[in-house]
């Protein structure tokens, strides 16, 4: 990535300036963000400890090995990390949170958590505007982040976190092209030929399940029914997505899926695990993850019986021409410094996460080291065998990371091949994706509001879908949402955070 846009300057640039009316010396100065701090003051001899939270994304890593050894070598720190299952992730953080016992840092994939904000808002983590500065003396950190990264992590104007950096270019819905080609079907492009497309093949496949659907619909799906829209009410509140007539209409749009048998019976409680081995064994047609899943999974799937498996990332339309592309903000999240943490103890930490910034560093997450983890073939970096067991989703979580545009696409286990091929499948995502307007901002009146409605929401969304109620009876429960004061007074307060991101 090359340098920030002047939007992304101006951000920061802000910042420092709003800091240094309130506090001229400190908050631009050399006590907040010199060249003392980028370098880290204080720092001991020895390598910087660092306790961690973070999420586990794959096999728990062993860290005497390779990779985590060479990792802490070239950074010049000890990491104690507490890796907690993805899938347990946003539970025992809530957890953390409520119990005050923060480690120094804390990584976590949704800088828009509630419980994560009230934190913040209560003074459980550094304000880090003050030492960062105009970034001047952290070069990686204003030259490699994805345009407006810290504006994503900071709150009430103040920046609270460092990105974990991933592509903004993420997931796909995926379906299977070699059972296409085989029942010769026409790759779908609209919703309703997705539908006949799964129809057909758990037609011709029984046992299959059509389209796996796991928690909450896939992001493209509600990107393609037109979800991401801003949709505003008549009183120029932002309603939250999943309020918006467009979202009803997508509910109905599954209904159709159940009742036809294309979807599980059980989906409702599949966990992605669950969810990933069905697609992995061949036993599922479509699912919607991340795309450079892809060389791995068609390896699994070739394992498991298919010699000619092949994995194909869907552009489709919606009902009223809107792409079926997500799009990731380029922050997954970010690294939280505790306010337990002594100030000169986060100026190490900074300078750590800067130096994991850089593209040195960066290349290593992802290929590890050459002759050991990767291979030059073709010019392209790719996976030993040592690499694949060693190199993968988790070992890129504990630094920030240069923005990467095809991070999150290609494969380091796959050929230059593959990759300039699947590149090719998805390059025109980042053009035509939309992003969540409500994965951008949060307000406090909406942190507050939303949890007394959440779980009877998702109770009538699974009713509606599986055929209990109607979709006229969804379709006026959202509508009684909408119209609940609390829930305005959250739209209109989103408006304004929405208007003011998008304006700074």
């Amino acid at each position: 990535m090359g340098k920030m846009k002047s939007s992304h300057r101006k951000w920061i640039a802000a910042l420092c300036g709003a800091a240094m009316t309130f506090s001229v010396l400190t908050a631009c100065g050399p006590q907040g963000g010199g060249s003392q701090a980028a370098q880290g003051e204080g720092e001991a001899e020895g390598p910087v400890s660092i306790q961690m939270f973070a999420g586990l994304f794959s096999e728990l890593p062993d860290m005497n090995d390779e990779y985590w050894t060479g990792w802490q070598e070239m950074t010049n720190s000890k990491l104690d990390i507490e890796w907690v299952p993805s899938g347990d992730l946003n539970t025992k953080l809530d957890l953390l949170l409520a119990s005050g016992q923060l480690p120094e840092v804390v990584s976590t994939t949704d800088f828009t958590r509630p419980t994560l904000i009230s934190a913040i808002k209560n003074g459980a983590f550094w304000d880090l505007t003050p030492f960062l500065g105009d970034l001047s003396e952290y070069p990686n950190l204003k030259e490699n982040l994805a345009d407006d990264a810290l504006k994503y992590l900071s709150v009430d104007g103040k920046i609270y976190a460092l990105p974990r950096s991933r592509s903004r270019v993420d997931g796909g819905l995926k379906i299977r092209e070699d059972w296409l080609k085989e029942l010769n079907i026409d790759v779908p492009t609209t919703m309703d030929e997705y539908k006949d497309a799964l129809a057909a093949i758990v037609k011709a496949k029984p046992g299959t399940v059509g389209h796996l659907f796991v928690d909450n619909p896939t992001a493209a799906m509600q990107a393609g029914f037109g979800v991401y829209n801003p949709t505003y009410d008549d009183a120029g509140g932002l309603i939250n997505p999943r309020l918006t007539p467009q979202y009803v209409e997508m509910v109905g749009f599954f209904r159709e899926l159940y009742a036809e048998g294309l979807m599980s019976k059980e989906y409702a409680v599949m966990k992605e695990t669950q969810a990933e081995e069905l697609f992995k064994t061949n036993r599922a047609a479509s699912y919607g993850r991340p795309i450079w899943w892809d060389d791995e999974w068609e390896k699994a799937m070739r394992k498991s019986g298919e010699e000619d498996a092949k994995i194909l990332n869907l552009h489709l339309k919606g009902p009223n021409g809107d792409d079926a592309v997500a799009l990731e903000t380029g922050v997954s999240g970010g690294f939280y410094i505790s306010k337990k943490v002594p100030e000169e103890k986060v100026k190490q930490l900074l300078a750590y996460f800067e130096q994991t910034a850089s593209q040195e560093l960066t290349d290593y997450a992802y290929y590890g080291k050459e002759g050991v983890h990767h291979t030059v073939e073709d010019g392209q970096k790719v996976l030993t065998e040592q690499g694949v067991k060693e190199v993968n989703t988790t070992s890129k979580g504990a630094g920030v990371l240069a923005y990467a545009k095809w991070g999150k696409v290609i494969s380091a286990s796959a050929s230059k091949a593959f990759n300039d091929a699947k590149i090719a499948e998805v390059e025109v995502f980042d053009e035509i994706g939309k992003i969540d307007p409500y994965r951008v901002v949060t307000v406090e009146s909406w942190i507050n509001a939303w949890p007394q409605h959440d779980t009877e929401y998702k109770s009538m969304m699974t009713k509606a879908i599986v055929g209990q109620i109607s979709l006229e009876d969804f379709d006026a429960y959202v509508a009684g949402l909408r119209e609940q004061p609390a829930l305005k007074q959250a739209f209109l307060d989103m408006a304004a955070a929405y208007k003011q991101f998008q304006e700074s």
